[in-house]
């Protein structure tokens, strides 16, 4: 499977980007632009809106993938690990003393510190227990620990740590892991550059339910999702309101993952601005095309997330077509 691309390279003709309009009484004051993409489990882009070579950093959409390790180590079931734990590892938390406290189970079946986090303590927060990714990196350490890996340099890209992340994710992508492009991420762990295809294509892999520990992870997300963000953010109220039958992992700066329990398909979102409203509003718009949620969910979460404030709406243009490999 070969891929190449560059940020802000043109669609194909006939395969406009998606729009999302911020509308306020009803007049345009701002417009964003959004590519998206659905693959099955074998990399085919089977439907399409602007460009599926876009590349972009998948930033915490990639966390399901980075948790691989912590389950096929032995290291979640060393620890009598359950859902709860699995589901922090995949977070994007929100802090909570619920969400901070699972983390620090994991670091403690491990006989691990806090200190040893090497995540960084939010501003106006008093441990790095409370960083959205400190489920990540807790099993980041917790996994070292099980495999006699060094503790101290755990985010290094040349970590074995890191490195067995690199083959999974290149596995599951049909590549080697040591061709993909990887960059310090906001909480010093590595992500990686990818195009907007092979998101899909992972989160194809997350929901088909077909790979043991992909599947475990898959389902403790949706067993827990109050964990993997937190009350009233997209992802948590997703997940909720499918009745474990949509995964959903965002990531920063305009990246939105799904998968439909079972389905053996991935969609993958990138605002071009990196705008998180635009991401969640063409998420919503899709997965009413795809028929992936009922009317009446897609409803109350339009409700929630199309409408910011009294008289500001976002609206959609324009849907996923058909990809006809021209």
């Amino acid at each position: 499977m070969t891929f190449s691309s560059s940020f802000g390279s043109a669609a194909r003709p006939g395969m406009p980007p998606l729009e999302v309009r911020l509308t306020r009484n009803g007049i345009a004051e701002s417009l964003h632009r959004v590519h998206a993409v659905v693959c099955d489990q074998r990399g085919r882009v089977l439907m399409r809106a602007g460009d599926p070579q876009q590349l972009s950093f998948i930033r915490s959409a990639l966390k399901p993938f980075q948790a691989q390790v912590f389950v096929a180590s032995g290291a979640a079931d060393q620890a009598g690990s359950d859902d709860r734990a699995l589901a922090i590892a995949c977070a994007s938390h929100a802090g909570e003393a619920s969400q901070a406290r699972e983390a620090f189970k994991i670091l403690w079946k491990a006989d691990l510190d806090t200190e040893q986090l090497q995540c960084p303590t939010p501003r106006g927060k008093e441990s790095p227990l409370e960083h959205n990714c400190s489920g990540k990196h807790a099993a980041f350490l917790a996994t070292c620990r099980r495999m006699h890996w060094p503790l101290e340099s755990y985010l290094q890209t040349d970590h074995p740590l890191q490195q067995q992340v690199l083959k999974r994710v290149g596995e599951l992508l049909g590549m080697p892991g040591a061709e993909l492009v990887t960059a310090r991420d906001d909480c010093g762990a590595p992500t990686l550059q990818l195009q907007l295809s092979q998101m899909a294509l992972l989160f194809a892999h997350l929901g088909a339910s077909e790979q043991a520990e992909l599947e475990r992870l898959s389902r403790a997300m949706l067993a827990h999702p109050e964990l993997v963000a937190g009350s009233g953010r997209f992802d948590t109220e997703v997940m909720r309101s499918s009745h474990g039958q949509v995964l959903s992992k965002g990531g920063a700066e305009g990246i939105q993952c799904l998968s439909r329990l079972g389905e053996g398909l991935g969609l993958a979102i990138k605002v071009e601005d990196g705008a998180s409203r635009a991401k969640h509003a063409v998420a919503l718009h899709l997965m009413k095309q795809l028929e992936w949620l009922t009317p009446l969910t897609l409803e109350e979460l339009s409700q929630a997330f199309l409408q910011p404030n009294e008289g500001v709406r976002l609206e959609v243009n324009g849907e996923l077509r058909f990809d006809n490999g021209r």
